[in-house]
């Protein structure tokens, strides 16, 4: 499903992976203190806004990717405040004209960021090396 979206959406299949990870660990019956539910935390005015139904486990990837292609798309591909704005909010980093610097937003993308890292690193090693 996710190899899916990336397609669609043309967004990194390791990018959708990582936000997956960090939102709920892959778990869709999650659900946040802010009525975000399922594997990409869809709150549901982003699924209203990107058109999914939030509790479908197909259409959750699909809008979470779909609401993070826009929010690269906004932010001319700056991947860290895609992610920020995910987060947050794009209202947040508008105002703040960058992260916003809230603790649960930085850690976030540093978070994120740093995993995406180290697939790259391991992807290059893989390369490399020809394992």
């Amino acid at each position: 499903m996710i190899a899916d979206a990336a397609r669609r959406h043309e967004v990194s299949v390791d990018l959708i992976t990582e936000v997956a990870r960090r939102e709920s660990g892959f778990r869709q019956s999650a659900v946040s203190n802010r009525d975000a539910v399922g594997v990409m935390q869809l709150t549901a005015g982003a699924a209203r806004e990107v058109g999914v139904d939030r509790y479908d486990i197909s259409q959750n990837i699909l809008g979470g990717t779909a609401y993070l292609r826009r929010m690269l798309n906004r932010y001319g591909g700056d991947v860290s405040l895609a992610l920020a704005a995910y987060n947050a909010g794009p209202g947040a980093v508008d105002r703040y004209r960058g992260i916003p610097p809230f603790r649960e937003t930085t850690a976030y993308v540093a978070a994120i960021m740093a995993r995406l890292s180290q697939n790259a690193l391991s992807d290059t090693a893989l390369t490399v090396t020809g394992r």
